[in-house]
Formats: structure tokens, C-alpha cells, sequence
């Protein structure tokens, strides 16, 4: 990444005590004079994390630390990988950059008033010119490299819905295959797909995690049913056996990692199974040991159960261990609660000297992170994804 002058860098800084304090009073108008201004971006924000704020908060602590380390960008470097696959997932195109900083530094002016001088101002457009193009740079990389490896494409390509499977009382399974019956761009375990849905005259935008193995001649996502959710209800209600879809490639880099036989750990809550079952799906011939470690409300919310067990009586190195926190009389979790950092000590080897992979609601994401931490389990070896905008996660961010 560029380096900035010093004048660019000590204008910089001095903005920050004020992002501190007004950062998501900025990142707030920021969207709404985007949206009102752009509608046509909308397609690519998630209308949910809108509306509790989430995706306003995870923005401005990106630009806080933008700022905050302008100086010494390396420190900002390990996040955008990520930030790249959102975007290469999404379909972010170079033209969509001049509208975020043009609306961004509107945004910054009108919150911060006086303050935001012009020097300021200027300094806020190089600074953003260059992360935008070191972003759009990367995020071209990622869509050329998807389209020249076998069954990749650019863009979207139509996918048909072969099959839809109920898996629990809210998650549905969704088989896609493509319609020029060509290959499919091999994934890697722990990526997501990105459908392309037009519902009711709207564009929707939304990742999904794939739940199947990687190889098939069919895409596996598997959904949960939000309440309110606009494109989950639309799937389970309205896709039916023979309709068609676009999608983007598979992106994503909370990948499994293949190059290791340590033990494999998969701590889930909810539809967090999801790319859990891929990894597990991947993994369970291969003879490493793996513990699949889920937590549900009840039995009848609890997908992949007949699937799970089916592997473990397969493959004696998959161990399978539920817990219920609110079981009805006919379930049989092995234990009833939560997953505690007692429960993972137990079931753990001595040594820790594990992969733990863990996705969930955000404070089941809290809790397991904290236990795995104070297990002595280092910190390389704790790997999570958020399913919407990045947040703090204990002493992670």
C-alpha cells in the first residue's frame, strides 16, 4: 500500500478522537445518502444488518482503524482478505468505488461540520483513493482467477434448483446444478455462494454458506428461515424444484485447512452447521480425528442429525456430541445447557493441540472463543466467520 505524506498522515490523525466519538454518526448518514442518492447499490447491503446497525458499526471501526493506523498500514493488512472475498462474492465492480468515497466524504463533512476542513477533506480523499484502488486491484485478481479455473465463470451464472430437502423444523436444503451442465468451480470447504434473487422488482444480494462437499455436480446451500427475512422466506416459499437462480462464484477465506492431520474440532450453534458440514463431509474418510460438537434449542431444530450420525458409524474418527438447552422429552442430546469451556475441556485432548473451527450467533461466538483461549488452544489454531459484517469477538476484531 502507498505511503502518505506527512501533512496527508497528521490530517489523518487528527480525525481520530472525532471518529471515536461521531464514527457511527458518520458511517449512518453515509448509507443513507448512498442509498437515497444510489439506489441502485442497495443490491449489496444486507437490509437486516441495516436496520440493527450492524453493518454501520463494523464501518466505522474499519475507518477508525484505517486512521488510527495510517501510518503503519501492515497493521490493517490481515483484514482485507476477507474484505476482498465480501466484495468478489458480492460482484463489487470499480465503478461502485467512486459513489462509496464520494458519499463517504459527503458524509464526513456534513457530521463533523467546521472541523472537517478542506485540508481534512483532502487527506480523506487520497487516503480512501488509495485503499479503493488497492482493493479493486485485489478484487479483480480474485474474479480473472475464478474465471480461468476449470468450471469457473465472472459474474453470474444460472444455477437450477434440483432438489429441496428439509433438514429441521428451519433450515431447508437447496441443490443447484447448472443449467449448461458443465463442471462447477471446485470450493473449498467454508466457503459461501452468493445468490442474485429478484423478488418483488427488488435486486437481493445474499452468501450463503455451501454445506456440501466440494467435487459434486450440484451446489448444497442450506438456509435457515429468518423471521422477517426477506430472501429466506423467499427461498423456502417460493424456489421450487426446477426454477432457476443466479449466483456469483464461491468465495470466502475462512477455508478448512487440508495441510494439517491435527485434530479437527467443529464447535457450532444453530445454522452455523452449515459450513461445518462441508468440512465434515470433506474430511471424515480421511481418517483425521474429528469432534462435531453442535448446540441447538431442541431436536426438532436441529439439522443434519441422521446425516452426522450416518458419518460417524461410517468413520470411527468422527465423534459426534450435541447439546440441548431446551430439549423436549423425546430428544437425546449427550448433554443439556450450553457449550461450556468445562464441556470443551473434556472433550478435547490434553494437549489442545487442535483446529477449532466455531460458528453461531455472535455470543455463542463469544463464549466458545473465550473457553478455546483459556484452553491453551493458540490463537492461529481458533478460526470463526462472521455470517454478517465483521465485529469485536472478544480480543479479536
Amino acid at each position: 500500500m502507498s505511503q502518505f505524506s506527512p501533512q496527508t498522515i497528521a490530517l489523518i490523525k487528527a480525525t481520530v478522537p472525532l471518529l471515536k466519538q461521531k464514527g457511527e454518526d458518520i458511517t449512518r448518514h453515509f448509507y443513507a445518502l448512498m442509498f437515497r442518492d444510489h439506489p441502485e447499490v442497495k443490491a449489496f447491503f444486507n437490509e437486516a444488518h441495516q436496520a440493527e446497525g450492524t453493518q454501520a458499526r463494523a464501518l466505522a471501526g474499519a475507518v477508525l482503524a484505517y486512521a488510527t493506523h495510517i501510518d503503519q498500514l501492515d497493521a490493517i493488512a490481515p483484514a482485507l482478505p476477507g474484505i476482498v472475498q465480501k466484495h468478489a462474492a458480492l460482484g463489487v465492480l470499480p465503478e461502485h468505488y467512486p459513489i462509496v468515497g464520494a458519499c463517504l466524504l459527503k458524509a464526513i463533512r456534513e457530521v463533523l461540520g467546521e472541523v472537517a476542513s478542506d485540508d481534512i477533506i483532502a487527506a480523506w480523499a487520497e487516503a480512501y483513493g488509495t485503499l479503493a484502488q488497492l482493493l479493486i486491484d485485489a478484487e479483480e485478481q480474485v474474479y480473472a482467477a475464478n474465471a480461468a479455473r476449470a468450471g469457473g465463470w465472472r459474474g453470474t451464472r444460472t444455477l437450477r434448483l434440483a432438489r429441496k430437502v428439509v433438514e429441521s423444523e428451519l433450515i431447508t436444503s437447496f441443490y443447484l446444478e447448472p443449467i449448461d451442465g458443465q463442471p462447477l468451480l471446485t470450493f473449498t470447504p467454508g466457503q459461501y455462494l452468493t445468490l442474485v434473487l429478484e423478488i418483488d422488482g427488488q435486486t437481493l444480494r445474499r452468501n450463503y454458506s455451501l454445506s456440501d462437499a466440494p467435487g459434486k455436480p450440484w451446489y448444497r446451500i442450506s438456509v435457515k428461515r429468518e423471521s422477517g427475512g426477506h430472501a429466506s422466506n423467499w427461498l423456502h416459499d417460493n424456489l421450487q424444484v426446477g426454477m432457476d437462480v443466479q449466483a456469483q462464484a464461491p468465495c470466502g477465506d475462512f477455508l478448512l485447512d487440508t495441510k494439517t492431520q491435527r485434530p479437527l474440532v467443529l464447535v457450532t450453534g444453530g445454522v452455523g452447521i452449515t459450513p461445518a458440514m462441508s468440512m465434515l463431509e470433506a474430511s471424515a474418510a480421511g481418517g483425521r480425528p474429528i469432534h462435531f460438537i453442535h448446540a441447538a434449542r431442541h431436536g426438532g431444530i436441529h439439522a443434519f442429525r441422521d446425516r452426522v450420525e450416518s458419518l460417524a458409524a461410517a468413520h470411527t474418527n468422527v465423534q459426534p456430541f450435541y447439546v440441548y438447552d431446551e430439549p423436549r422429552d423425546t430428544d437425546s442430546p449427550h448433554a443439556v445447557g450450553f457449550v461450556t469451556q468445562q464441556l470443551l475441556a473434556e472433550l478435547l485432548p490434553p494437549d489442545r493441540d487442535v483446529d477449532l473451527y466455531f460458528l453461531g450467533p455472535k455470543p455463542f461466538m463469544q463464549s466458545v472463543y473465550a473457553s478455546g483461549r483459556a484452553l491453551g488452544i493458540p490463537d492461529a489454531q481458533l478460526r470463526y466467520e462472521f455470517f454478517g459484517p465483521l465485529e469485536a469477538l472478544g480480543e479479536a476484531s
